[in-house]
């Protein structure tokens, strides 16, 4: 049996370095700051993490929340007409 590509078995030889070339790693950058640091480069990230959204436009929004109230007030309405039909259907098999 032959192993696959990629196998665990035998790694390849260009993906081991040698040992003297491996850093060690020490915390990187959150290790050497406090709790206050890490808060900061947290709130840091959220606020370039926003600003790579991008956002509706008034129409959009409109749009979309127009689509979302007239989905709604079907589906209340279908569940209301089904609930209706099983009471009444409950009450002729019940009495």
């Amino acid at each position: 049996m032959t192993d696959a590509v990629g196998s665990i078995d035998m790694p390849d030889a260009q993906d081991e370095a040698p040992e003297s070339q491996k850093k060690a790693r020490k915390g990187g950058k959150r290790g050497k700051k406090g709790p206050l640091g890490r808060l900061a480069l947290f709130y840091r990230q959220i606020v370039a993490e926003l600003r790579k959204v991008v956002w509706p436009t008034r129409n959009q929004l409109t749009t979309y929340t127009t689509v979302v109230i007239v989905f709604v007030v079907i589906m209340i309405g279908l569940v209301t007409v089904i609930d209706y039909g099983f009471s009444h259907l409950i009450k002729y098999i019940f009495g």
